[in-house]
């Protein structure tokens, strides 16, 4: 007779003593009396991963996140046992594990304490799903300051927050609603002038606990799988960054019309709207590279069809759209309507595509379209069909880039906006159920979308957008921050997710300028483009729920305004550019928080607004109604700043002065800028020259400048120009040293320099050691000079 069938609750459970280790070549194995093993792995001298099984052996070991083609490896290992520790030595860091229980502390070769666990790794058995919840609690030291972890719409810092990660569909969120669309389980801590990062690869729902439960324990927790996390070293959150970047893989080069204006509604339709939209644009001379098209294009909602009554021949709009410059960007949405007539439904079904049910069904749900089956992005051989989809869109159609919304994956009139729990998948060869894939589904299906646009864009680059991603999405995609609002409090929202972004390995990031919900008033939107200029990516895009948001639809003080920081952004292109070729060539991302830019001040650990656009520049948005100027940060060294040229010294907190056309923009003393002339698109105008805005600066100061033929793969094969610029300024002369790497040859012949901030009248002018003529009462009143471009060595000497 059965007495007793109800399963004991154990609580938390926590690994004995170590009994034995073993290693083998990277790895080294502790295991303990109660079958718990931990695999310490050395990646790099400052990267270390941990792993941990409570079962006596581990599962197969596969992460979507991992970029495998990267290649790992160390300087030095070395492995002791200690009386109550073993130790693990690198060429960076000491990690100890203590022989009682598993604990780890890491320290720098000084002996520093950089990370130590608190109650360290702990589980409990989930006899609901099968498997444990895995927990870490670290000890967090005084002063300590916690970044990252994607878009998150709380403070830059976030030391005393809790947070989730599960991907969400949250329409119209606010500040400090978690969860919202993307998860990125990575975190950098700062705590006495050092940096250290944790990416925690665990694919289930994820919590984040930073000193908000227990004042001075930061822990992280999921609802199954392992813990699995690495850990990585700086010194500098420079460092950080980079490793992880480069762990979890950098994107391909963008074509450089992706990096200009896009403009985006729901929706554009009929055929007629769309040109009406882009023949205002040129009208008003606001450049504007792509224009969207969401789901009412298509037929009925179907992926991949065309409503012919509003479209009747897209091939033909597109092609004309593009003879005045503009590239069309499609949506589409992993629901695939239930339709027997339908052919991708057809395809999909025939071939045992679409995700299923635990008891056999298919996952089914409703969307835009109504009823839909889902594909199951995690089977290669789905992935394989879905990419052969784009064929007609890209190939035959012209389409230029695809827009993947709705995957996180959205399902509406359920509870919990998602697929239940008990949904299959494939996982690349390791089923699971929709606990572990949901993070990952949308990462998956933008993966398939690349690889198709790729595959029919060729020879030239693709571009694709995601709104839900996991980490390492960003080898194939870029995103945006999701469905936000047209209010101030959503304005200093998008600037903090962007800034998050970026250090979080997600570069090519923007906001919806304006925001999706709700009609902004003129002055936000102003506010808003102002900013969004100086995001990766910079996109209008609004719910024609609410009205109308182009420049346009504001009076003629808006359109100004907006042609005025749009007109920047495409003279910048050359600038922004060059920063996307560091974030791919180096893991640096493109806009840097001020604590990133200068972690040993402390006084840029809590500032949220002011950031670092590329590596010289400034800026910091007006966030409030009604400003004409503010108070902000201005880092240490020295600055110009860029509507009035006159210098600053920072280091410290100030008023600047600003207009309605206006916000602060400062550029770091000794910088050159590249700058295009102003285009309506990118590749409308051939150009003779290149400006370089130079801005003295007593001392050395290095400047680059990435060049090449703006879209298709001849960069990979060395046909790029990346110029370096070391400029020396002295009390009365000037010299810049220019070396130029890779073999293209740009189009324009010569350089134009404008000068700013010489404190000295020039007299000479040397090229290459030649002395040459030049307007000395031209200069004095321009303060620019033409030069050849080939040049080494201009020497200006007062």
């Amino acid at each position: 007779m059965i007495t007793n069938t109800e399963l004991e609750y154990k609580g938390d459970l926590y690994p004995s003593k170590v009994v034995s280790y073993t290693q083998d070549v990277d790895s080294v194995y502790f295991y303990t009396e109660n079958n718990v093993i931990l695999k310490l792995t050395v990646l790099r001298d400052s990267l270390i991963r941990f792993r941990f099984t409570t079962k006596g052996y581990f599962s197969n070991d596969f992460s979507y996140a991992i970029d495998e083609s990267h290649s790992h490896g160390y300087n030095h290992l070395e492995i002791s046992e200690e009386e109550t520790y073993y130790k693990i030595t690198t060429n960076k860091i000491i990690c100890k594990i203590q022989k009682a229980d598993l604990r780890a502390s890491i320290y720098d070769l000084k002996g520093n304490v950089l990370l130590e666990d608190e109650l360290g790794f702990h589980w409990e058995e989930c006899y609901e799903f099968g498997g444990n919840i895995v927990k870490m609690s670290k000890a967090s030291r005084d002063g300590e300051c916690f970044y990252g972890l994607g878009d998150k719409a709380t403070q830059m810092n976030l030391k005393g927050k809790r947070v989730e990660n599960f991907a969400t569909d949250q329409y119209a969120f606010q500040k400090e609603q978690e969860p919202l669309y993307k998860v990125v389980p990575f975190y950098i801590g700062l705590h006495h002038k050092q940096a250290y990062g944790i990416f925690f690869d665990n694919t289930f729902r994820t919590f984040f606990d930073f000193c908000h439960e227990r004042r001075n324990v930061t822990s992280f927790w999921s609802d199954g799988g392992e813990m699995n996390y690495y850990f990585f070293y700086g010194p500098n959150m420079q460092d950080v960054v980079t490793s992880y970047t480069d762990l979890t893989g950098k994107p391909e080069l963008p074509p450089l019309w992706a990096l200009g204006y896009h403009q985006c509604k729901w929706s554009y339709y009929p055929e007629s709207n769309v040109k009406e939209v882009a023949a205002k644009f040129r009208e008003l001379q606001i450049p504007c590279d792509a224009i969207y098209l969401d789901i009412d294009y298509m037929e009925g909602f179907r992926c991949f069809t065309w409503n012919k009554e509003y479209f009747p021949d897209p091939k033909r709009m597109v092609s004309e759209l593009a003879e005045d410059g503009f590239k069309t960007i499609v949506i589409i949405d992993p629901g695939i309507k239930i339709d027997k007539e339908y052919w991708v439904y057809k395809e999909a079904l025939a071939k045992d595509y679409f995700c299923k049910r635990a008891d056999g069904p298919y996952m089914k749900g409703k969307v835009w379209p109504g009823e839909c089956n889902f594909p199951d992005y995690t089977n290669p051989e789905v992935r394989e069909w879905w990419a052969g989809l784009f064929k007609e869109l890209i190939s035959d159609i012209g389409v230029k880039g695809v827009w993947n919304d709705m995957n996180e994956p959205a399902v509406m009139e359920v509870p919990n906006k998602t697929f239940p729990n008990d949904v299959r998948h494939n996982y690349d060869g390791n089923p699971c159920s929709h606990r572990k894939a949901h993070n990952i589904y949308g990462t998956q299906m933008a993966r398939a979308t690349y690889n198709g646009v790729k595959r029919f864009a060729y020879p030239k680059r693709p571009f694709i957008i995601t709104r839900s991603a996991y980490s390492g999405a960003q080898r194939y995609t870029s995103s945006w921050t999701g469905d936000n609002v047209a209010t101030w409090e959503h304005l200093w929202i998008a600037n903090i997710q962007v800034q998050r972004m970026s250090i979080s390995g997600m570069g090519f990031t923007g906001s919806d300028i304006g925001g999706f919900a709700e009609q902004p008033t003129g002055e936000l939107y102003a506010r808003w483009i102002q900013l969004g200029v100086f995001h990766p990516f910079c996109r209008t895009h609004s719910s024609g729920d609410h009205g109308n948001q182009e420049p346009w639809a504001f009076d003629e003080e808006v359109i100004d305004i907006t042609r005025k920081f749009v007109n920047l952004r495409y003279q910048l292109l050359p600038y922004l550019y060059t920063m996307f070729w560091q974030y791919i060539e180096e893991g640096t991302p493109m806009l840097k928080p001020l604590v990133y830019f200068d972690q040993e001040d402390i006084q840029t650990h809590y500032r949220n607004d002011e950031f670092i656009f590329g590596n010289q520049i400034l800026v910091c948005p007006i966030l409030e109604p009604n400003a004409l100027g503010r108070r902000m940060y201005i880092p240490r060294g020295q600055w110009y700043n860029y509507w009035t040229n006159c210098m600053v010294k920072g280091g410290k907190e100030m008023w600047v002065d600003t207009k309605f056309d206006e916000i602060p923009v400062f550029v770091k003393a000794g910088a050159i800028i590249p700058k295009y002339p102003v285009q309506q698109y990118v590749g409308e105008i051939e150009f003779e020259e290149l400006t370089l805005d130079l801005y003295y600066k007593e001392g050395k100061e290095k400047s680059v400048v990435y060049e090449d033929a703006q879209d298709g793969y001849d960069y990979k094969k060395g046909r790029f120009s990346f110029l370096s610029f070391q400029m020396t300024g002295k009390e009365s002369e000037l010299n810049i040293q220019l070396h130029k790497e890779g073999k293209y040859d740009t189009n324009y012949t010569k350089f134009k320099i404008n000068f700013i901030g010489l404190p000295f009248e020039v007299k000479t002018v040397e090229i290459d050691n030649e002395e040459i003529v030049f307007d000395a009462a031209g200069f004095k009143e321009h303060q620019y000079l033409i030069v050849p471009k080939d040049f080494n060595v201009l020497h200006i000497i007062g």
